[in-house]
């Protein structure tokens, strides 16, 4: 995909996430099918943390100082650190949406910037910013489809009624 096809659907992964996420009573955002996973909370908050600290931070990174070693993140370990449960779900939401729209604005300023450049990651060798854009398209997707299989479950999970008409999940 292209800079310009990546950013677009970046954008329009915006509404997606928001007719996803919203609006959803708190008995739905807690709710997990299982103490390992992740709920609606938590889910929103990482998106957040993400959006500002992870694919736009190390882009901008790669682009400004190529030569330096890039700054370790713990995305796993911030729900805990970062006490994601105690986190308002509707201003993390908003929150997340308008740092997707900081996001884009971003991007499309850098369409012209040299997306091979790269930086060497001490774990997974040299990185260039374009890699670092398709993961964060795909990024979005994997958490699409982690929402979506959260809320089936809660569905199923919640409903009086057997859900095999709907088809297999």
């Amino acid at each position: 995909m292209t800079i310009n096809a990546i950013i677009n659907q970046l954008e329009a992964n915006k509404l997606i996430f928001k007719g996803l996420l919203l609006p959803k009573p708190k008995e739905v955002y807690l709710w997990r099918p299982d103490t390992k996973k992740w709920c609606l909370l938590e889910i929103a908050c990482h998106l957040l943390d993400e959006e500002r600290e992870d694919f736009r931070a190390r882009i901008k990174y790669i682009f400004e100082k190529p030569d330096y070693e890039m700054p370790s993140i713990s995305p796993e370990a911030w729900v805990l650190d970062r006490d994601y449960m105690s986190k308002d779900y509707n201003m993390v939401v908003d929150a997340f949406l308008q740092e997707r729209e900081k996001s884009i604005a971003w991007l499309q300023g850098e369409l012209n910037t040299n997306w091979e450049q790269s930086i060497r990651h001490p774990k997974l060798g040299v990185m260039s910013a374009k890699l670092f854009l398709d993961n964060w398209l795909a990024h979005d997707y994997l958490h699409m489809r982690q929402i979506l299989s959260l809320q089936y479950k809660f569905l199923n999970t919640n409903s009086a009624h057997d859900l095999n008409y709907a088809g297999n999940w």
